[in-house]
């Protein structure tokens, strides 16, 4: 289907897209509802260029918002009664034990256990019990806090400790200047791993190889002993987790493949797990974070989520649906369409793909017209102009195929509210009766008629205009030996009213003429913002594959 999709300039240099035929744009270029808008830079920005910042954190099971100062300490976890089922990821509920026949006064009393509604698993079959029903998280600690991965990531964390605090003070030693522009920290993260010593290699500068050196002295200082592990490897099955032969004797008598854990239920492990379902542990629901964005150049905030877990508002939004018109592109279905047999398909594909596919592929030696549809997301009405980039190709060739677009500006309505649009619609309608009958009671002549019928017919230029839509049309011309994709960049220039107007240099003094100072105020500012598109229209069939 044809599809048009925004650019971003953050990758490149330039403002202008790169040709679409190179495998590098397809990273440019971004739906509308993914991009956001800089007020103060006025310009576009993806998630590959803005900064990412945690706002909160929050349990999405209770809602209950976590301190960022103990997330690290409970492992991104929830540290109430929120627990997942090992078996279906279905969250899991804090139910009595039964209790004996005859005895009412037992009921609710301990010890308690973790129940699935779903597929009816309970924490009791895996010995897991709780003595209160409340503080669940505390009373499961002991049980993790002993399992082997816990036990072997702390033993790694003492071995490393002197060597991290080594390479710390060798980063800061090394640490260049800071930059006024900041820089995305995935960016950095990847900047600061290319940027490590790799022995034999030898840096440019006499200062930088003088800081490695130095920094060298510093980590050599705490020379690491050999890590020796609490556990050889391959010792599974001495920590209870079957493996070797263990594993092999359950196979083979296997009755039910239930019995044995899904790789999906085993990989949340950090360990060894077994093979046996029965021995699956019930799940801390991890925590859930709320992230603000800013723009990378300016630093102001371009997404800002409430604190509240409960709230799912924005106290920021900044979004480019709110601010660049949204284009659309289609193909209208032709009278003629050739039959389905003239085109080589697949025996095995279903008339619906046949029919979608059928219509993103457009075959050479052919001319097709196409509409763009624009609205205008602005409470102010906008003049856009609509430009076809030119660039050529990967090979230095001229696409094989030649556009035409609308070459004079056209307007869009201003956005309204919903019941505005209807009164609208019935004026649009009750003007086209009027214009009708004046046109039957006049009498056009025949040349006149035709004039008309033609520029109904036009296939380039304004289509229609309906509310704070405006449809124009564009026509492609397919070339005899056009091969390939139809894709090219528009360049779209939208002007529109600014919201601050710009007092004129003589302003009225206090208690002077109200007459006099309204006509100080100048008309209100006019500002131009342009950005790129990618317009693809479908594939070329070549004559040779039409039969």
């Amino acid at each position: 289907m044809p599809s048009l999709l925004y650019h971003c300039p953050c990758l490149l240099t330039s403002s202008a897209p790169p040709p679409p035929d190179r495998p590098s744009s397809s990273s440019t270029v971004h739906p509308l509802n993914s991009l956001y808008f800089c007020e103060e830079c006025d310009a576009v920005r993806c998630n590959r260029c803005v900064s990412i910042e945690v706002s909160g954190y929050y349990c999405p099971n209770c809602l209950f918002e976590v301190p960022s100062a103990s997330v690290r300490a409970e492992k991104n976890r929830c540290a109430r009664n929120c627990f997942l089922c090992p078996h279906c990821r279905n969250t899991l509920s804090v139910v009595p034990s039964d209790p004996p026949e005859l005895d009412v006064s037992a009921i609710g009393e301990p010890p308690f256990f973790l129940y699935c509604n779903s597929c009816r698993w309970d924490s009791a079959d895996v010995g897991i019990v709780f003595d209160k029903p409340t503080g669940l998280a505390v009373q499961l600690q002991k049980h993790e806090d002993s399992a082997p991965d816990s036990l072997e990531f702390e033993r790694l964390k003492e071995h490393f400790e002197p060597f991290i605090r080594a390479s710390t003070l060798a980063a800061s030693v090394n640490a260049p200047p800071m930059s006024s522009t900041h820089i995305n920290p995935i960016t950095a993260a990847a900047s600061s791993a290319l940027a490590r010593d790799i022995p034999g290699v030898g840096k440019y500068s006499a200062l930088s190889r003088h800081n490695r050196s130095k920094s060298e002295r510093i980590v050599n200082k705490d020379e690491l002993a050999p890590y020796r592990s609490r556990f050889e490897a391959g010792a599974s099955g001495g920590l209870g987790h079957g493996g070797g032969e263990v594993d092999v004797n359950f196979m083979a008598t296997l009755e039910d493949i239930g019995e044995v854990a899904t790789i999906e239920q085993r990989w949340v492990g950090s360990w060894t797990s077994s093979l046996h379902a029965s021995d699956l542990k019930p799940l801390r629901i991890p925590l859930h974070s709320k992230k603000s964005k800013r723009c990378p150049t300016c630093r102001h905030i371009l997404i800002k989520p409430e604190q509240k877990a409960q709230s799912v508002r924005y106290k920021i939004k900044l979004v480019a649906a709110n601010y660049l018109p949204a284009i659309t592109v289609s193909i209208p279905v032709l009278t003629t369409p050739l039959p389905a047999s003239t085109i080589k398909r697949s025996a095995a594909a279903k008339p619906q793909e046949d029919e979608k596919a059928a219509q993103s592929q457009l075959h050479a030696g052919k001319t097709y017209p196409f509409q763009l549809s624009l609205t205008n997301p602005l409470y102010d009405p906008i003049t856009v102009k609509v430009t076809m980039q030119r660039t050529a190709s990967v090979s230095g060739k001229r696409p094989p195929f030649a556009v035409s677009l609308p070459n004079t500006p056209f307007t869009i309505a201003a956005y309204a509210e919903a019941w505005e649009y209807e009164d609208d619609e019935e004026m649009y309608n009750e003007d086209t009766d009027d214009i009708d009958e004046l046109l039957e009671m006049r009498g056009l002549s025949g040349v006149e008629r035709g004039a008309r019928e033609k520029s109904k017919n036009k296939t380039v230029g304004v289509l229609e205009k309906k509310a704070n839509m405006t449809v124009v049309g564009g026509e492609v011309v397919v070339g005899k030996d056009g091969k390939g994709d139809v894709k090219f960049n528009m360049m779209v220039s939208y002007t529109y009213r600014s919201d601050d107007p710009a007092p004129s240099e003589g302003g009225s003094e206090p208690g002077g003429n109200v007459t006099k100072a309204i006509k100080n105020v100048s008309a209100p500012e006019m500002k131009t913002f342009s950005f790129y598109t990618v317009v693809d229209l479908g594939v070329i069939i070549p004559k040779d594959e039409i039969l």
